[in-house]
């Protein structure tokens, strides 16, 4: 996968990772990434393992950026509820592109163009030694841990799924 690493939401993702003085480095998969199913199989460890970033639209049309454990699924209401909120909206793929500036299946914790205001880290996470998250391609990834994640994103630890 040659120039991945010269895109510019990897370089951002890279900018962020030393500026927070993380140690994990982003390491281009030769396979896609994009799922987490995909970035496990491709890493060889388990699904729970990746960090995915999932971005909502809260109904004030801002941007909710959870991150959540690969092994299992964004519960909207219960996480809605917690937040004491009617309902978090879908977005499409324009809308991760203009508040993260990352494409889906690359979308990272770190980097973003316009850092989103809310942001929720799945508890699960917190379940392993070292989590891998997107690095802003789909074929690039990063190790991180749960902490490491709160310390650099301000994320607000939450039971987001089942």
């Amino acid at each position: 996968m040659d120039g991945v690493l010269e895109k510019s939401a990897v370089k951002r993702v890279q900018q962020a990772l030393i500026s927070i003085g993380a140690k994990g480095q982003i390491k281009v998969l030769a396979d896609s990434a994009r799922s987490a199913a995909e970035a496990a199989a491709a890493l060889g460890i388990e699904v729970g393992q990746i960090a995915s970033s999932i971005i909502f639209k809260l109904p004030d049309q801002s941007p909710l950026l959870v991150i959540t454990s690969g092994r299992h699924r964004v519960d909207t209401e219960l996480v809605a509820r917690q937040l004491g909120e009617d309902k978090l909206d879908r977005v499409d793929a324009d809308y991760v592109k203009e508040k993260s500036g990352f494409s889906i299946g690359g979308v990272s914790p770190l980097g973003w163009i316009s850092k989103p205001e809310i942001i929720l880290i799945d508890e699960a996470l917190n379940d392993y030694d070292v989590v891998w998250a997107a690095a802003g391609h789909p074929h690039a990834v990063y190790p991180t841990t749960y902490v490491e994640l709160i310390q650099c994103t301000g994320a607000q630890p939450m039971i987001v799924g089942e």
